[in-house]
């Protein structure tokens, strides 16, 4: 990143009289005033970071004179560098497997969520089926009742029709009964003949 000083500099090279230029260089002198240093993401990462504890096997291996103590501290540095690694193995294996079981308490928690939210959904559904069930039988029964009810008023009305017309039959047939049967005397007789020919309606 280039200096205050180093703007100045390069700005020698231009006229100072010219307005873009002093725009131009007062902006770049506040951009590069107003800018300040910070750090880059690896370098927080590393501020931030703890290191582990230098191992005991680093720098801790001193060679003796006689080769056999030499040879016999060597092996015994191999077998607890083993035996450290063995432990390791164990514990990483351990984490591993809490965290498989962790993982698989998760899955079966989530499935299990899954399920009753689906129960849930199914039994809304069924008792939503099951009241749109009721309600649509209530209405065919409702239905049923009216049409009941109006074939039942259609059927009292033609009863009732047809007394009225049986009654009126009868009456007339009483009616012509009685006028047919009424004696009519001789002397009546040329009055009755010549007023059924004036009125011409039938008995």
């Amino acid at each position: 990143m280039a200096t205050s000083r180093q703007i100045i500099r390069s700005s020698s090279r231009w006229s100072s009289s010219s307005p873009t230029f002093k725009s131009i260089l007062t902006q770049s002198l506040r951009r590069f005033n107003s800018s300040s240093p910070t750090p880059s993401l690896r370098n927080q990462h590393q501020l931030q970071h703890e290191f582990s504890k230098p191992n005991e096997f680093l720098g801790s291996w001193k060679p003796p004179k006689d080769p056999k103590e030499a040879e016999a501290k060597l092996g015994q540095l191999r077998r607890d560098y083993a035996k450290q690694v063995k432990e390791l193995r164990k514990q990483y294996i351990y984490e591993m497997e809490l965290q498989r079981l962790e993982q698989q308490q998760k899955d079966e928690a989530k499935r299990e969520a899954m399920r009753l939210a689906r129960e849930e959904r199914n039994a809304a559904k069924a008792a939503m089926a099951q009241a749109r069930a009721e309600e649509r039988k209530a209405f065919e029964e409702e239905f049923r009742q009216t049409l009941m009810k109006e074939r039942a008023e259609k059927l009292e009305n033609w009863r009732s029709k047809e007394e009225l017309r049986e009654e009126n039959k009868k009456e007339k047939n009483e009616l012509l009964r009685r006028q047919s049967s009424m004696w009519v005397d001789e002397t009546e007789l040329e009055k009755k003949i010549l007023e059924a020919l004036v009125d011409t309606t039938s008995l």
